[in-house]
Parts: C-alpha cells; structure tokens; sequence
C-alpha cells in the first residue's frame, strides 16, 4: 500500500493538468471501448490494468481510473491501448473516464477479484433453476458481487468485439446469474471481504471443441487432424490458400476447356467441386467457433482464473483429457502466457444410456486432466447428483467446492482441504486388497454413518470379471475383500454410471471413481482348453456379401459335443468387450455353426441347452448350465412376430423372438441371447453391408435391443469373431 501511495503522490501534479482535457466533448469522431466494459464493472486486482477500444486512426487518448492514468495514439487500424499500474482490491467505487474527441465515463467500478466462467448448461444454469432457489433470490443482497453475461454467440473468424452489461447483485437480478459462478463468489466474498466479479461465458450442451483457440490444438499433437482442419477454413493461412489456389487453378484449366467446347459436339467434364476442406463451419459445436464469438474479445481482460463445468456433451470422447489440455493451455497463451487456475467440476453420475462403465471412464480422463496440465484442480459431486437429471440443482456445494480450490492455492488458506480423497496407491495382502488415499482431511468416513455401501469391487485371475467387495475403512486406507476372488489383482470403486458412493474424506468431500492394479487378460478367464479346437476365425474386413473367414478349419474338425462363439470389441465409445458363450452343440455339421450366409444355407432357431456366458460386459449376465438361451441364425429377412412364443419378446422391437421372411438372401441375422434376463448376448447382423452392419454385446440402447438397423460396424477398430468346438475325439 506505501508503494501505492507513493505512485499516487507523484502523479498528483498530472491530475491538475488533465483535468480541462477530460472536461472537454467532441463526438465527431467518438472513441469508444469494449461493449462488455460498463458500469459496475469489476477489474482485476493486483495484476496490470489493460484497458483497450477504438478511435480515429492517430487520435490521442486518455485514460483515468481513480488516480491512474495513461495516455496513447489509436494505431493506423484505429485500435488503441493502455496498461495502468495494478490497484489493490477496494470497496470503494471508482469511475474509469477516457476521452478522445469525446468523453466516457463509467461509473460505480470496482477493483477485486474476476472470474471467468464457462462450460456447458451446468455452467450456464442459473440460480432461479437451482435448490432453494426462491429463499437464495430473496437474500442474494451482495453488491459487492457483478456479474457479467455474454450471449451465445459462433463465429468462424475471431470477433474483437463483445456486448453485456454488468449487473449488481441483489434480489433483482440474481435469478440470472449462473449459479456456479455466484455461490462461488459468495464464499469468496465472505472470506476475502473484496469485490468478486463474474464474466459469465457458457452455452448449455456445446462440447469442448468450440471452446477451443486454434493454438490450443496447435500445440496438442493428438488433435494435429483438428488443427489442420481449422487451418485449412480459416482464410489467409498457408493451408487455405494452397487449397484455394489449387481450387482456381483447375477451375481455370475447366473454364478454358468449357469455352473451347462452346461450339463442340464432344462432351463436357463437370466443373471441378468447392474443396470441402475450405468450407466454413457453420456449427455453434464446430472447433473454435465459441473461442471466437465468445471467449476472444474478452483475451487480455485481466482474471484471477477460469471455472468450468463442461464435458456431458462430451462423454463418450477418448481425447477429452487432451482436448482439455489445449483449452487451458491455449486460453493462458493468449492471456500473455500466465498461468492462471482452471478449477472445473466433474460430471454427476446420469443414466446415459445402457453402457455404464463409458462414463466412469470419462470420469478417469476428467480427473487425469489435473496430472497433465499444471495449476488445476477438480471438484468431485458424485454425492449431490440427481440420477435422472443431469443438472443438479444443488450449485451451492459446487460453488462452495470451487471456492475452497480458489481459497487454498490462490489466496493463502493453507489450511483448507480443497481436492478429493484421491487414490494414491494399493498393496495386496492374503485374500485382502488395502488401497491407500491421499487429501483425506483427517482419515475417511461415509457420509451417512453407515458401511461403506457396496461400490467397491475387485477382480482375479479366476473371479469371472469385477465382484462386489467388502470394504472396511482403516483410516487413510480402505481394505476390500470378496468371497468370490481369493487372489485379488486390481479394483476399482463406483465404476458405474449411476454410482452414489457415500464414502468421503474428514472434511465431507467425496470420494471420486477410481481403480487400479492389474486386470487378468479376459482370455485368461475363459475355459478354451486343450479339447477346443478353433473352427472359425471372422474380423470385420471380413464382413462381406460371401463371407471371407481369416481362418476356416471346418473340413478338419472331428466329433464334438459343444460349441462356443468368442466375440472382442473394441471402440472409442466402449472400450474393449468381450463375451465367449459356449452351449451343447446344436448341431454335428461344423460347417452349420459359422455365419448363416444363403451360400452356407445355415439357419437355426432354436432354444439352447446347458449354454455357459463370461463376459467383461456391464449389463450382461455370466453364467453357466443356463437353460434360458436361444439362436437367431439365418440369412433372411426378419420380423417382429415372436411366431416362436419365446417368453418375454416383443413384438415391437427386434429382439430374441424374431421370425425369418423372404428374401432368403436377405439381411441376415447372428444372435445369440438369453430370453430368460431378456439380452442379448452377442449379435452380428447385415454383414453383407461391410463397415454399415450391425454388431454388439449385450442389448443396444437403440429401439432394438438385438442392434438391428444400428449400422454401427465401422465405430469398432477391433471387431474379432472365433469360432470353437469342443472335440470328443
């Protein structure tokens, strides 16, 4: 503060000067700011003050903000800006005056803390939307607090320019603000006693990509393909000039040779096609087009740090950790390289779809974001979610979450546990797996006083997949033990979509999904032994109108008294999958056990004795000496008429109790379920179709639970059918 003064002291006698300039009005030619620049504003403490507009090419401009003051040319593009000395946080109005050939004058400006808020609708969500929200309305008299809202806005090109107004908080205007943001301010204001303000940048259900500057995937290799693609629209860049210059000259060797042949009777190419690659997005979700419209015309504004809830239009990505990475790292390059705290919230668990482990997944990649790029932290909600809403109304304890990062790493409270309990490490001990947690505030607890509820599962060389576990809490630590692994080698917690975990740390921040050690190989499991012998081997490239098998050894095979179908997924969606579904052969032709092609002349509907399952597939039910199943093999046509009576299929949807129809070479179905728990346990349809069939395991979260129509081949990098028999030679 005497540093202050003293600055203050010195640029006494300026006042005095300039004080008949800032009197003096001429709009002829107006200078003006920013259109998010307003009355009641809030600038950044502590750091440099950027203040940035417009005027007449070489006019001189003046800027004063309570004793600062700045004075500098608009350049030849009219664009003008001053830097003035960092202020401490004041309670105090100010009022920023500039004047050109005219005057401005904002009043009621404070000095204190900014943050930008972005993200998706959970970002966007408002406090009228939110728990208690009539009462919190009622009270929100905090005008110490701003808040600032900019509209939705995509742009293929970089806008200078933003317009929004700050609003005081008060009963009045709170309804409007996000949530997040302002129980987020609230705590801050409460401990730190100083101006918060808010600039409010979200759009409800975009995905990260928009959000993204194109330096942000400049300097992430994985999105290289992104990158390129945004270079290749974006006028004025190498790459779109050289598809630009390439696209003109093929156009003038058509047009030469179009103007030669006016008068010909030979034919006529067709003129050459708009190279899609120099299209512009036109998507409000298309890479940058939010960075652009939204985010670029507030870069230099001085901010403590960004606050972020995104990533459900994103749940299913395989890159999403990365794609974080060049959000952040991009943002803090064009901020002048500093690099301010990204706090950002983790998705509440949800009913996505039938897939439950996908978004745990995601969870893993949200919370690898914080070991990737430095300065960031992640606020855990699996504790207020509301399973059939994926917007939580409860933002006061995600706001109050974010608050105790921002407290602890920015300003000084050493003592607040702000982060999750976090896996740190595991060891194995007999029958028993002990995994040990870091951040627990004190040793960890449930939330409702009761055991630990059944979240925790373990997994051996012999268990048939993940099994429920025990768990007994031993302070930082957590001992998992299950009847049914004797030899435990990894384990993961609230590894489900819906998960609701009630485990915490001292301080009742949740426990976050996680896992760890070493998963038994799936083939290790299943019991292909000696006596199988492989009869088949099928990979998608092989999905074709006659069936072209990498390995096909039905002339060779013996006797045998069981068959059983090995089918290995893997996609970025997904993950790997598997199932191996052996049954007491239902026929003694090998060559009737492959896919039903018309030139196999395979087709068999019927039920299944003694069928055994295994699988590593959410939703799927192992099993063995299971009397429940059955078989959809032909190459047919099919329909929804259950002529079969199979119990429990529908006569809506393609399931386990279709009927084969001409054509007899028609669309072809392979399927194997078990009618009794109503899955399917693996289907291979329309293989004719190549990369456009259908394939899964388990029931599609589609109409029809047996993937017909899902068309969805080609999302599976790995896509492997083997075929086995058991011989009784």
């Amino acid at each position: 503060m005497k540093s202050m003064l003293e600055h203050d002291r010195r640029n006494t006698w300026a006042l005095a000067l300039t004080m008949g300039l800032f009197a003096f009005s001429n709009v002829s030619a107006e200078v003006r700011l920013p259109g998010f620049f307003s009355d009641h504003m809030v600038f950044q403490q502590q750091q440099p003050i950027k203040i940035w507009g417009w005027a007449e090419s070489g006019e001189v401009v003046k800027v004063q903000l309570g004793r600062g003051l700045a004075e500098t040319k608009a350049s030849g593009d009219g664009r003008w800006v001053v830097e003035l000395p960092a202020m401490n946080a004041s309670n105090d109005p100010t009022t920023l005056t500039v004047v050109g050939k005219n005057r401005l004058e904002l009043k009621d400006v404070l000095i204190g803390e900014v943050w930008l808020c972005s993200g998706q609708s959970n970002m966007e969500w408002t406090v009228r939307s939110s728990s208690n929200a009539k009462e919190e309305i009622a009270n929100a008299n905090h005008p110490l607090i701003r808040h600032a809202k900019m509209a939705h806005r995509p742009s293929m090109v970089p806008l200078d320019d933003i317009k929004a107004e700050w609003q005081v908080c008060s009963p009045k205007t709170a309804a409007n603000f996000t949530a997040c943001g302002y129980f987020m301010a609230r705590e801050l204001q409460r401990s730190l006693n100083v101006p918060i303000g808010l600039i409010n940048s979200s759009w409800g259900g975009t995905r990260v990509e928009p959000w993204v500057a194109p330096v942000g995937f400049k300097e992430v290799p994985e999105l290289a393909d992104i990158y390129q693609s945004v270079m290749g629209r974006t006028p004025g860049t190498p790459s779109y000039k050289k598809q630009l210059n390439g696209f003109i000259a093929a156009t003038d060797k058509w047009l030469a040779e179009a103007k030669g042949k006016v008068d010909s009777t030979e034919l006529l190419s067709a003129s050459p096609a708009y190279p899609a690659g120099l299209m512009p997005y036109k998507s409000h979700q298309d890479p940058t087009m939010l960075y652009n419209g939204m985010i670029h015309a507030l870069v230099g504004y001085p901010i403590r740090g960004v606050i972020w809830y995104q990533g459900e239009s994103n749940h299913t990505e395989s890159l999403y950790a990365e794609k974080k990475k060049a959000l952040i790292e991009g943002w803090r390059e064009l901020w002048g390289g500093r690099e301010f705290p990204f706090y950002y919230v983790q998705i509440a668990p949800f009913q996505y779809g039938s897939a439950s482990d996908v978004l745990p997944v995601f969870w893993e990649q949200q919370a690898a974001v914080q070991d990737l790029v430095e300065n960031t932290g992640m606020v855990v909600i699996n504790d207020i979610a509301t399973l059939k809403d994926i917007h939580p109304p409860n933002k006061q304890d995600v706001g109050k979450r974010l608050a105790l990062l921002a407290l602890k790493n920015d300003y000084g409270r050493s003592e607040v546990v702000a982060n999750s309990p976090e896996y740190e490490s595991h060891k194995i001990v007999g029958g028993t797996l002990k995994i040990k947690f870091k951040n627990t505030g004190g040793g960890l607890k449930t939330r409702d006083g009761k055991p630990i509820a059944s979240n925790f599962e373990l997994v051996g060389p012999s268990s048939k997949g993940f099994q429920p576990a025990v768990a007994q809490i031993e302070g930082d630590w957590v001992v998992l033990q299950s009847d049914s692994v004797k030899e435990p080698t990894a384990f993961r917690f609230a590894w489900d979509q819906l998960a609701e975990p009630n485990l915490m740390g001292g301080t009742g921040l949740p426990v976050g999904a996680c896992r760890g050690g070493e998963v038994p190989d799936f083939l290790s499991s299943v019991p292909i032994n000696d006596e199988y012998q492989l009869v088949y081997e099928l990979s998608r490239q092989g999905f074709k109108p006659d069936v072209q098998y990498q390995v096909d050894n039905s002339a060779t095979v013996g006797e045998f008294d069981r068959v059983g179908y090995l089918l290995e997924l893997n996609s970025t969606e997904k993950g790997p999958q598997h199932v191996f579904v052996s049954m007491k052969a239902f026929t003694d032709d090998p060559t009737q056990i492959g896919v039903p092609t018309a030139k196999s002349k395979i087709r068999h509907r019927r039920n299944l004795e003694s069928m055994d399952v295994y699988t590593d597939v959410d939703g799927v039910t192992s099993g063995e000496g299971i009397t429940t199943g059955n078989i959809e093999f032909w190459p047919d046509n099919y329909a929804t008429l259950n002529s079969g009576n199979v119990p429990g299929a529908s006569r809506d949807a393609y399931d386990f109790g279709d009927h084969p129809l001409e054509p007899r070479d028609g669309y072809g179905s392979m399927q194997v379920h078990n009618y009794g728990t109503g899955e399917t346990l693996f289907a291979i349809n329309h293989w004719k179709q190549g990369a456009d069939a259908d394939i899964g395991i388990g029931n599609s979260s589609g109409q029809n639970p047996d993937w017909t129509f899902s068309r969805n081949a080609g999302s599976y990098d790995v896509a492997r059918l083997r075929i086995f028999v058991r011989t009784t030679d």
